[in-house]
């Protein structure tokens, strides 16, 4: 199909029909409100000279990303005529009154002829998220893996930092602090750094995942959120952290605690 674009709008343009155009040709090809537009199948070819009456807003469809094609809505006259298609349709969309009657209007247009198959929506969308289901599992993986080494690096941050706080354990030990005190104490700044930990964790969350929909958005083009930050992520972050910290600051409590005084002093 050609689209040849004419500047101005003509005396008399209520004569001619009208198209509605997506937000990716009106910018690519400077269109606006009123703009002529000629349809032709062949490049060369005489056309319909139709009118830009709308914009359509791209939807926010997973399954329309990675199409760098444009789109345009016409009379279906029109599309006949240009297509050389006459009473055929690649597919079409039917409405039910309810959710019961999916099944019955499926099996219905089904037995009616041979040569095309009826599909509930919800498969079809089922069948067309199936990369971005693959991509959620890969990311689920990688966050547990990340999860699993981040406990291991807080641990073993939490040895090295109450460990070089030995003398001041012995101290607090030769004076007659209790080993729960100080075990106790330890466990209320791992706690106070994993909330402060939390806190910046979730404004670095959200502050990457508007730079991510911002950039991604801009690229294909699309109204798509890529990344959000939900309710449920931020529970499971400070839950995390919280149970990490607690747990990294008692083990290396723990161990301090159960050192002779005098060994912490190094003699």
């Amino acid at each position: 199909m050609l689209l040849a674009c004419l500047p101005g709008r003509p005396a008399g343009a209520q004569d001619f029909r009208t198209i509605v155009i997506d937000e990716r040709l009106r910018d690519d090809l400077g269109l606006r409100l009123g703009s002529r537009v000629v349809l032709a199948p062949v490049p060369g070819e005489p056309g319909d000279t139709v009118i830009v009456a709308a914009v359509a807003r791209r939807r926010a469809d997973p399954s329309e990303i990675a199409r760098a094609e444009y789109r345009i809505r016409m009379h279906l006259d029109q599309l006949q005529a240009l297509s050389g298609s006459a009473e055929r349709v690649d597919r079409f969309a039917v409405a039910t009154q309810d959710t019961a009657s999916i099944a019955t209007a499926a099996d219905a247009i089904n037995a009616a002829a041979f040569g095309f198959r009826a599909h509930p929506s919800q498969s079809v969308a089922v069948e067309t998220s199936q990369t971005f289901r693959v991509v959620s599992r890969f990311h689920r993986a990688i966050g547990v893996i990340t999860i699993v080494a981040s406990a291991i690096f807080l641990l073993c941050i939490m040895l090295l930092k109450v460990d070089e706080r030995r003398r001041d354990v012995a101290a607090l030990r030769l004076l007659g602090i209790s080993r729960g005190t100080i075990i106790r104490s330890v466990v209320l700044e791992a706690s106070l750094i994993a909330l402060l930990g939390s806190a910046l964790g979730v404004l670095l969350g959200f502050v990457s995942s508007a730079i991510v929909n911002r950039y991604y958005q801009g690229v294909y083009r699309t109204p798509l959120v890529f990344s959000f930050v939900t309710t449920e992520v931020v529970t499971l972050a400070v839950v995390l952290s919280l149970v990490l910290g607690i747990g990294a600051g008692a083990a290396a409590a723990v161990r301090l605690v159960s050192v002779r005084p005098l060994t912490l002093f190094g003699r």
